[in-house]
């Protein structure tokens, strides 16, 4: 029996990369939506899958894109006109009478996020579940664990390790688990439709918990630094984060420190949905440490102290003017996870359910 083909957007992301792969492993017709054809598309190309690209905004191509397709990948791009794109996905789905969408979106999705992305995660996740005769699977994720060990080279090199979180913890799931959850609601279409998934790592971890373990994976003892908010938004912008991602990373914080990760974690969706269990933080740690640019060597060594040093000397962001200049619409009462009643609701559910009466309430 022919497999149905499956579409992958986002293919050359930390998940939607891992879905192609997994998905041509396990002998799925692959179509890889990229923006641009580089070195990740070749590779793709070599591992047997088609390429397609096109912007996600641009209907016509997306149109293209689904043609003979059955399944999709939905990985929605973190930028202001996130829903354009998703909007332009829904239409061309709707007519390319595509079967079934599996979409990531996040786990702190709600309707009066201060953050644009995350009040249009929401959405996206809404307009998805609507479109008829067409099945929806939601992953919404937590932090990643990569976002955890994006500072692991100044653990390895200098022994640090900042931490932004205050008190709080999170069970971070790998970028493997969380596509596999994905390839496993795609395979089994009817098993998932319908279903929200909010796959996690195992156990809850604070900032100790992971210094601890990157350390091991080091090979050195690990100080964790509490560390500013100002401070940690110019490193991240260093590092190459998006104004995008800063404009709502800055929000996550403070919901992360109110404790919006721990409310329902660890869950056992990573082994519910793929049948294995979910990587613990170590493992992965031990991934990331053996990456070239983290090895024990004089020019990393160097190289790292420098950009540490240089950091709190980089110009700051003015987010304000940012998100005024975006000109989007704005809740008229914006509420962080903890405060949100829809966002509680949905979340101890884990499942999809009717808000009307919810948003009711809110506005009362």
């Amino acid at each position: 029996m022919r497999k149905p083909r499956i579409l992958v957007t986002g293919a050359a992301g930390k998940t939607g990369s891992v879905v192609v792969a997994e998905l041509l492993k396990a002998g799925y017709p692959v179509r890889a939506l990229v923006r641009r054809e580089d070195s990740r598309s070749a590779r793709f190309e070599r591992l047997g899958a088609e390429i397609a690209v096109a912007d996600m905004s641009d209907v016509e191509r997306i149109a293209d894109a689904l043609n003979d397709v059955q399944g999709a990948y939905y990985c929605p791009p973190f930028d202001p006109y996130m829903i354009q794109g998703a909007a332009a996905f829904a239409v061309a789905a709707k007519e390319s009478r595509l079967e079934h969408i599996v979409g990531v979106t996040q786990w702190l999705a709600s309707p009066s996020h201060p953050a644009l992305m995350t009040r249009q995660h929401w959405l996206v996740d809404r307009l998805f579940s609507m479109i008829p005769g067409i099945a929806h699977t939601i992953v919404r994720p937590g932090f990643f664990a990569d976002a955890y060990l994006v500072p692991i080279r100044l653990a390895a090199h200098l022994g640090l390790f900042p931490w932004i979180y205050g008190d709080s913890r999170n069970a971070p799931a790998s970028n493997e688990d969380i596509a596999r959850v994905a390839v496993a609601a795609l395979k089994s279409p009817a098993r998932h439709a319908g279903k929200v998934y909010r796959p996690t790592g195992p156990e809850l971890l604070g900032g100790k918990d992971m210094a601890e373990a990157i350390g091991l994976a080091v090979g050195r003892s690990i100080k964790v630094v509490p560390t500013p908010t100002w401070l940690f938004m110019k490193s991240a912008r260093q590092a190459g984060l998006s104004i995008d991602v800063l404009s709502a990373l800055h929000y996550y914080i403070d919901d992360h420190r109110r404790g919006a990760f721990e409310l329902g974690a660890p869950t056992s969706d990573v082994l519910d949905v793929t049948g294995q269990p979910p990587e613990e933080f170590a493992a992965i740690a031990r991934r990331y440490a053996a990456l070239p640019e983290n090895r024990p060597t004089l020019n990393n060594r160097l190289r790292t102290a420098a950009q540490f040093l240089i950091a709190p000397l980089k110009p700051g962001l003015n987010l304000g003017r940012y998100q005024r200049q975006l000109r989007c619409p704005v809740p008229s009462q914006p509420q962080l996870t903890h405060e949100s009643r829809v966002w509680r609701r949905e979340h101890t559910l884990n499942a999809q359910v009717s808000v009307a009466p919810e948003l009711h309430a809110q506005r009362a």
